[in-house]
């Protein structure tokens, strides 16, 4: 009996040592933000369900749990043959990623919220703005003084800097993002695509004999590099030309004689976007950065998505040395299980399809504002920016003021202390709009 009782002793004083132990763990990666237990519930319900979306949705996808609440692991099949290699390794792309979804919720919160427009009054409300960040979205080729002669600088950006935002959040309902796959050659998503409110092509994906897989309406075009050099050739793969043209590298001087001399008369805007780090790769991402910085709701269309698709390919085109394609379909696989976006594709066909186990707008709020606070960008009294991830109504009418937006964002960048920053750009209505200054 003495036996008994001392190895039940020992037994309980071990239990309550592995509770200590784990409460001691997550106090020490959890203390210092602030997170509470129904932080911690909302984080676990939030990858919870996350799981159950992906491989209910994922065409073979499985979202294993990570090293912690925040971590998660979208895994391929083992059967999956990958064919895209490092073009510096050699290496082929591995069948497992790791994502965060706490940085990937608050990241996103922050675009939907934010406009993705490059405007001038954005760069005066940056502290040493013109000198520290306009002069990199110039042709680098030039040597401008750090934009020192802010007048050179000003004339160089003119043709593509408004004064303020010309979209802002969730200003359309349903926006479709066309991407490039040759995928869509095996679909006639045509008619569908042009049922939307807005439809976002990129760089020179033509449209022309092609109407049958990719409609005909055009409303946005992003280009990278390479297409801002052909701004001339681009214009004309619109027949109406009424094509906004968003530039999402740094300005050439090419690109500013063809819309002086053509002349262009469309709208030609910078993009201004988020870090997203290496998953998020390329001009469709940037295109769905944009998406869901104006609109309700975005769905995807032409983006290498589904089994069997292992390299990038092109509906108008031989096939391109391209990004990694698997990393492309679990990230954005992940952006579906986020409620973020819906996709379509030859596998995905069913427009009236319904993406089970999405995490609820309950969960999401509150694993957002969990998140928040595990990366540090909870809102406090201390932090002037704190209300710009939570803007709800808005009256494009009613711009207010900038003034001392310089100060407002100079005691931001002191209070985050070194880590990314997000400048107020301006007020509308009731609440205020964030920017995100990273390419």
């Amino acid at each position: 009996m003495k036996i008994l009782r001392l190895a039940f002793a020992l037994a309980l004083a071990s239990g309550i040592t592995a509770i200590l132990i784990y409460i001691a763990g997550v106090s020490q990666s959890y203390g210092n933000t602030g997170i509470s237990e129904d932080d911690l519930r909302a984080l676990v319900y939030l990858r919870s369900d996350f799981q159950k979306c992906v491989k209910a949705n994922g065409l073979g996808l499985e979202a294993l749990a990570g090293r912690d609440y925040c971590q998660v692991v979208i895994q391929f099949p083992p059967d999956t043959l990958p064919k895209w290699r490092d073009p510096k390794t050699g290496e082929l792309e591995g069948l497992s990623f790791e994502f965060n979804l706490c940085e990937t919720v608050a990241t996103w919160e922050q675009v939907r919220n934010s406009t993705t427009i490059l405007t001038k009054e954005f760069i005066d409300a940056l502290p040493n703005g013109w000198e520290e960040y306009a002069w990199r979205r110039i042709n680098k080729g030039i040597n401008l003084n750090r934009c020192e002669n802010k007048t050179l600088c000003l004339e160089k950006l003119a043709l593509v800097l408004p004064e303020t935002p010309p979209y802002v959040p969730r200003q359309f309902n349903r926006c479709a993002v066309i991407g490039n796959s040759g995928d869509l050659l095996k679909t006639n998503f045509g008619e569908e695509i042009d049922g939307y409110d807005v439809v976002i092509r990129e760089n020179g994906a033509p449209i022309q004999n092609y109407t049958k897989y990719v409609g005909r309406k055009s409303t946005f075009r992003l280009l990278n590099r390479g297409s801002a050099k052909a701004l001339d050739k681009v214009v004309e793969l619109d027949e109406k030309r009424k094509e906004v043209l968003l530039i999402k590298t740094t300005i050439h001087d090419i690109m500013n004689n063809m819309i002086r001399e053509v002349p262009i008369h469309n709208p030609v805007y910078l993009m201004l976007g988020a870090s997203f780090g290496s998953a998020a790769k390329g001009t469709g991402l940037k295109a769905l950065e944009f998406a869901l910085s104006i609109c309700d709701s975005v769905d995807m269309y032409g983006f290498t998505v589904d089994p069997g698709y292992k390299e990038w390919t092109r509906y108008f085109s031989e096939s391109r040395q391209g990004h990694t394609p698997l990393h492309g379909r679990a990230y954005y696989q992940m952006m579906e299980c986020l409620g973020l976006i819906k996709i379509h594709s030859p596998m995905r066909v069913d427009v009236n399809r319904v993406v089970k186990w999405v995490p609820s707008r309950s969960t999401l709020h509150a694993a957002r504002i969990a998140s928040e606070k595990v990366l540090r960008r909870f809102r406090s009294e201390d932090d002037p920016l704190g209300a710009c991830s939570l803007v709800k109504k808005r009256h494009t009418s009613q711009v207010k003021s900038t003034t001392g937006l310089r100060n407002v964002a100079g005691k931001h960048q002191q209070y985050v202390k070194g880590a990314t920053m997000y400048p107020l750009e301006h007020s509308i209505g009731d609440g205020v709009l964030c920017m995100v200054p990273k390419d």
